[in-house]
């Protein structure tokens, strides 16, 4: 049995307050009695003669780690009572299933500008929100509980908090990187894989020999829905742009037709496509007022997988025809979802397709990269629209 005043050499030595290395003896016991005080550990009856010092020294860890934070804080793109700039923030530590990473490379996506503007997505947003949700780098530290990854490893991931040198995200949330792709490349694929493998795959149960359409398809998570859809086995992928140069640019990713959603015939020409049925699956990230043709697209029992909605949030919607061919209409956010339900989707990318990426068969085209320093240009750049895959932030 340990007492209190004699945590193991590597508890001791794993403490730093100040630069030293150690804590003395006294401080432990000085310290597990100040954590007792403030119910860092239990004092009942059950514990008496200090049988628990292991939680004590976790504690002390945790306590001493969040002080070093503060003393070391690192550069972040956070958004503040006069808009998002870069500023110093206390640099972030894994707790529970956590998993510290150092950013090099940062993935933008849509869903920022809002969040750079002080809306709200999901959880996350508003006042001192470190913005960004998709990065590449390198693991620094675990938590007590994360396994399966050592600090050195090579990784990609998402969250929130990910414009910034340094992010957390748990441990199940990760994807390692090919020992031959980039730091840049890599963080172009996270949030693209996961989504639409489980768009394409789970919820639209796309079967070999299937046609897709998918909506908004020139953005990177479009391109890689295409690609995944054509790697399952679809037998026609149709592509969506509004803007004639992105739209020539889809074939060569996947897509085999092209179509503009702004041309009132697109309907029938996806009807023409398919001899007259509609396709079995639409990945819809537009939404609004595509709501109806999307329904005169999608062959009876077809399935319509709503994950945008660039094109507007609410829209008419024709439920007779939503009945009479008996359309599967599927929702999907990250925003809802537990840290089960993610860990399980990325599970399933590294089950189902993984292979594909580590040969560089599902990759993302990269638009241009900006300096981490830039990063307002690089935004400015992204509300332009004007970009066809992933811009890139690196550090």
């Amino acid at each position: 049995m340990l007492s209190a005043g004699r945590c193991r050499e590597s508890d001791n030595e794993a403490v730093t307050e100040f630069g030293e290395r150690r804590l003395t003896k006294m401080r432990v016991i000085v310290g597990y009695f100040a954590a007792s005080a403030i119910g860092a550990v239990s004092t009942s009856a059950g514990d008496a003669g200090f049988t628990r010092p292991r939680k004590y020294c976790y504690t002390l860890k945790t306590i001493l780690s969040a002080r070093n934070s503060e003393s070391n804080p690192m550069k972040a793109y956070v958004y503040g009572a006069n808009g998002a700039a870069i500023n110093d923030v206390p640099k972030p530590s894994p707790k529970g299933t956590q998993v510290l990473v150092k950013v090099h490379a940062c993935g933008m996506n849509r869903a920022d500008l809002g969040m750079i503007k002080g809306h709200v997505h999901g959880a996350a947003g508003g006042v001192g929100t470190v913005l960004g949700m998709e990065w590449a780098g390198e693991i620094v530290e675990l938590g007590p509980d994360a396994s399966g990854l050592k600090p050195g490893d090579r990784v990609m991931g998402s969250g929130p908090g990910g414009y910034a040198e340094y992010a957390v995200t748990d441990h199940g949330r990760l994807f390692p990187i090919p020992a031959s792709m980039s730091f840049e490349q890599a963080a172009t694929l996270p949030i693209a894989l996961s989504t639409m493998h489980n768009a394409v795959v789970t919820n639209g149960a796309l079967q070999p020999g299937q046609a897709v359409l998918v909506q908004g398809a020139s953005s990177g998570v479009g391109l890689m829905a295409q690609q995944i859809a054509k790697l399952k086995g679809a037998k026609l992928v149709i592509g969506s742009s509004t803007d004639a140069a992105r739209r020539a640019q889809l074939t060569a990713h996947g897509a085999d037709m092209a179509i503009d959603s702004n041309d009132p015939a697109w309907v029938d020409q996806v009807l023409k496509a398919t001899g007259g049925a509609g396709v079995d699956v639409i990945i819809d990230q537009v939404s609004g007022k595509l709501a109806n043709q999307n329904l005169a697209a999608t062959k009876v029992l077809g399935r319509i997988v709503n994950v945008g909605r660039l094109g507007g949030s609410h829209g008419d919607f024709d439920f007779d025809l939503h009945a009479a061919r008996r359309i599967y209409y599927i929702g999907v956010t990250f925003r809802t979802r537990s840290i089960e339900e993610i860990r399980d989707i990325f599970a399933k990318v590294k089950q189902d397709i993984w292979p594909a990426v580590e040969s560089g068969k599902l990759k993302l085209p990269i638009d241009r990269v900006f300096a981490f320093g830039d990063i307002a240009q690089a935004v400015d750049y992204m509300s332009a629209n004007r970009h066809f895959g992933k811009i890139v932030l690196k550090l």
